[in-house]
């Protein structure tokens, strides 16, 4: 039973028929009861499911270093929440039950500062990545002094090794450590450009693919 507390045009806390009623940091609510599900394993709700876990599995990895990535589009979401939402739209390839990131499409920062240009990826060094790429910091918004973000994911280990504030856009490379264990395994790489302090990053780049030297 339902309990009004301010007359008749008040708000109420309890279930009245099928309205529940409630209070939430001094506001008052109303929601209809959720219909029951009666097949909570259709086709549909598999497949986004599917789609879900397979994105979530690309990102949780990199949950800390998205907290930066995506920082400017935490807008009534959180920055990880932003990720998960651009990444489902953009970054699935394949069809139920085979789903799989398409590593190419996929974004681990958002923003408008130019990004890096003609981007690669090398391993020629035991536990070493190397990013190398054009300067353009005579591009529009761009500086030379714009800070190098990168990401390493490794897929067989799901782990992931980043980097905030590496070298800077002027310099066009960055050498990355990454753990012995990577060695012979096929890392997905991705770098990015946030300028001197911090407020704008650039879409991050997707440097390629490349085997852990061993």
């Amino acid at each position: 039973m339902g309990t009004i507390k301010q007359g008749v045009l008040g708000g109420f806390s309890g279930k009245i028929g099928t309205v529940v009623g409630g209070s939430w940091k001094g506001i008052n609510y109303m929601r209809g009861m959720a219909s029951s599900v009666s097949n909570p394993r259709t086709e549909l709700q598999l497949d986004q499911r599917s789609r879900f876990s397979t994105v979530l599995k690309f990102l949780k990895p990199l949950t800390p270093f998205l907290k930066i990535g995506f920082k400017n589009y935490a807008v009534k979401m959180t920055a990880f929440n932003n990720a998960m939402s651009y990444n489902l739209q953009n970054a699935i390839t394949g069809a139920y039950p085979n789903y799989s990131i398409g590593y190419p499409n996929a974004l681990v920062t958002r923003g408008s500062l130019p990004g890096a240009l003609n981007p690669e990826v090398t391993s020629t060094i035991a536990d070493q990545v190397e990013f190398s790429w054009q300067d353009n910091s005579e591009e529009s918004i761009a500086a030379a002094s714009d800070a190098t973000l990168v990401v390493i994911f490794n897929p067989a280990k799901q782990r992931a090794v980043t980097m905030i504030g590496g070298g800077t856009r002027s310099v066009g490379s960055q050498v990355v450590a990454v753990p012995a264990s990577f060695a012979g395994d096929l890392v997905h790489c991705y770098v990015a450009f946030q300028n001197a302090n911090q407020s704008v990053l650039s879409d991050s780049v997707y440097a390629g693919a490349v085997t852990v030297f061993n």
